[in-house]
């Protein structure tokens, strides 16, 4: 607790929140949590992608990242052009002026260190070398926690990130591929500590209860179109993608399975409608999740998973259901590896349907069994993010964790 002589401290958070994409608004909970539980005189906001649903959601102040609003849409004519540029000028003097009101900035998960997905060096990566730049430049922390790495072939974007990575004054990765990324690309990572995601600090939802009909399968969805380097073939592999996966669907229902497509950002939407119409079948809905707790419950009710999106794979493992990942990153097979299903991992750039389905199958097969790996391998990664947040505390708050220890001592 905050003493009568002692300012509270001023915590920011940082990153694309509240813009629709539910693991990452997953990780902020995770984080708000941890702040709200250990550190509750912390005044507490945002600097976000999406500041009107961080505020209704999380009732925190929020600041919108960018200046100009029409940052994330392609700019073709000269007047989007100029926005464009002058958003960055005034970017620049707006996130400066943020840093400089905390002591410590969080940026919290997310895949903040990759271009795993299509991605301009000066979008995102440049609003992150701000943020940190900022915080090296007014003695704000800026803390990495627990995020996302990739190596990366733009040699921009992958300058600013390394720069970033370098500016903060604490770093920790979601596996280990993203620490081992961060080395290759000249980053020092002695002192950085691997933990899992953010998302398994969340609630975990009561199993349902059994039933005499068979649960549905969760088939989690995404507008996937490749990675940074795949722009050139991205609409033939969002094809082949979109083709397989309904297939697959086609297939579980032919069997009389009731197919239940999640998505985990707005933009995968279309993907659903897509295969509700190609399937044309009764057993085929789509969850209305907004929220990662929406997912996990639509994912604990489900006798199996097979999804595409990283914080789809989370929610169904954290749920403990048996889950089968279709796979468009190292990010994913590492997350199954470390949950001990690394043998249930398909390549989302080319999904053959009937292998898709066989390896359903055998998932299926073995179901008891993995359901116990993975209340095991739950424990496991709640014991360690409990070590995260102590670490965290030790570098960010060091004062206050040696004041409350002397107020300890002092009623002793």
């Amino acid at each position: 607790m905050t003493s009568v002589n002692e300012t509270p401290v001023r915590v920011g958070v940082f990153g694309l929140l509240g813009s629709g994409n539910l693991g990452n608004d997953g990780s902020l909970e995770a984080v708000l949590g941890y702040l709200r539980a250990e550190h509750p005189d912390a005044v507490v906001d945002a600097l976000c992608g999406g500041p009107e649903a961080v505020k209704a959601r999380y009732g925190i102040p929020a600041t919108r990242l960018h200046w100009y609003r029409g940052e994330y849409r392609t700019a073709s004519r000269a007047g989007a052009v100029a926005g464009k540029g002058l958003g960055k000028l005034v970017d620049a003097f707006r996130t400066a002026s943020w840093v400089r009101r905390h002591d410590v900035v969080i940026v919290p998960g997310m895949g903040v260190l990759e271009a795993t997905l299509p991605l301009r060096p000066w979008g995102f990566p440049y609003a992150l070398f701000l943020l940190c730049a900022s915080g090296r430049l007014f003695g704000t922390k800026v803390a990495l926690v627990s995020v996302g790495a990739a190596a990366i072939g733009n040699r921009s974007t992958r300058a600013l990130v390394r720069r970033s990575a370098r500016l903060a004054a604490y770093r920790s990765y979601r596996d280990t591929l993203s620490r081992d990324a961060m080395r290759a690309m000249g980053v020092d990572t002695a002192r950085d500590e691997v933990y899992p995601d953010l998302a398994f600090a969340l609630p975990t939802p009561p199993p349902s209860g059994p039933t005499d009909a068979p649960g549905p399968v969760c088939v989690g969805v995404m507008a996937f179109h490749g990675g940074d380097d795949d722009r050139a073939r991205a609409e033939e592999i969002h094809r082949r993608y979109l083709d397989g996966v309904t297939r697959f669907v086609r297939a579980l229902v032919e069997d009389g399975r009731p197919v239940r497509l999640l998505t985990g950002d707005g933009v995968d939407v279309p993907v659903v409608t897509a295969i509700i119409d190609a399937v044309d079948s009764p057993l085929v809905t789509a969850a209305q999740a907004s929220s990662l707790a929406d997912l996990m419950r639509e994912t604990a009710a489900a006798d199996a998973v097979v999804a595409t999106r990283y914080h789809n794979l989370v929610c169904a493992l954290k749920a403990g259901t048996p889950t089968l990942a279709l796979s468009y990153a190292a990010k994913s097979d590492a997350l199954m590896a470390r949950m001990g299903l690394d043998a249930y991992c398909h390549p989302a750039r080319e999904v053959d349907a009937d292998r898709l389905l066989e390896q359903f199958r055998a998932l299926e097969k073995r179901s008891a069994e993995l359901r116990q790996t993975l209340v095991e391998r739950n424990q496991l990664a709640t014991h360690q993010l409990a070590g995260q947040f102590a670490a965290l505390t030790s570098a960010l708050f060091p004062a206050r964790t040696t004041s409350h220890a002397h107020d300890l001592r002092e009623t002793r």
